[in-house]
């Protein structure tokens, strides 16, 4: 069975919403977590005309919008599928850096992984 996959589709009303897809005749068990809690009241429903495809809904709730940047892990079996962030009042310039940071080290690491990878094909 293929990994599931996770687009998404915007924020409503406080509602994250994407679509998920997942060859299977129910969707996994998906958690979202912001401060390495999961949050309540996530629910996927399938979409009638395309089979294999769930929308997925996570309510934002009041508690997690605070100061600066929140971040939200959308994970399926402990593997992160998704994330997005939510930015309020006057967020801090550390958490921007921190944000820029942690992107970096991830793209040295793909950038590594790659070119190990490409080292092995051409020889």
């Amino acid at each position: 069975m293929s990994k599931p996959r996770l687009t998404e589709t915007g924020i409503r009303a406080g509602v994250w919403e994407g679509e998920l897809i997942h060859a299977g005749p129910t969707p996994p068990a998906v958690e979202v977590l912001h401060e390495g809690r999961p949050l309540d009241g996530v629910t996927t429903e399938p979409l009638p005309d395309r089979a294999g495809t769930w929308r997925l809904r996570v309510p934002i709730p009041l508690t997690a919008i605070d100061e600066g940047v929140q971040t939200f892990l959308i994970r399926v079996q402990n593997e992160v599928l998704a994330r997005f962030a939510i930015v309020a009042g006057q967020p801090l310039d550390a958490d921007l850096r921190v944000e820029i940071d942690l992107l970096r080290a991830e793209l040295e690491v793909l950038k590594r992984a790659f070119r190990t990878h490409c080292a092995k094909v051409l020889h």
